[in-house]
């Protein structure tokens, strides 16, 4: 069960850094490529960025929990297959993003380039968890 080993990691630290920009603030939020808007919200001391960004660590927390349950290192969820095959189509589909960006100029920045390889790799990663653990 590595790449579930592994893919829990993975969850886990994109979970810590979402927590970190909560912390960092404004600056955090726009070398995360969170956007101008998030930024200046969170500058004014507005709630929204954080709610949003504590549940996308929430979240990432969870799929970290589902993948580490599956490695056996954490206590068996309820829905284990459903839960792997759709938080890896969520990775694929969002690290797909990459293969659109020539056809979306506008698009085309450092930020959306490597988030979305990076989230690709979690994507396959994740894909390769769910195979092991479906041919158990």
């Amino acid at each position: 069960m590595l790449y579930l080993k592994i893919a829990g990691i993975l969850n886990f630290i994109a979970a810590a850094l979402h927590v970190a920009v909560i912390i960092g603030g404004e600056k955090w939020y726009r070398f995360f490529g969170a956007g101008e808007g998030m930024a200046r919200m969170a500058k004014a001391g507005m709630a929204y960025p954080t709610i949003i960004t504590t549940f996308i660590a929430m979240i990432l927390f969870i799929w970290g929990l589902y993948a580490w349950s599956a490695a056996g290192i954490f206590y068996k969820l309820p829905l284990i297959k459903p839960a792997l095959f759709a938080i890896s189509a969520i990775y694929l589909i969002r690290g797909g993003l990459i293969f659109l960006l020539p056809f979306f100029p506008s698009q085309q920045t450092a930020f959306n380039f490597w988030s979305s390889l990076v989230v690709l790799i979690y994507g396959i990663v994740h894909l390769l968890g769910t195979f092991e653990y479906t041919k158990m």
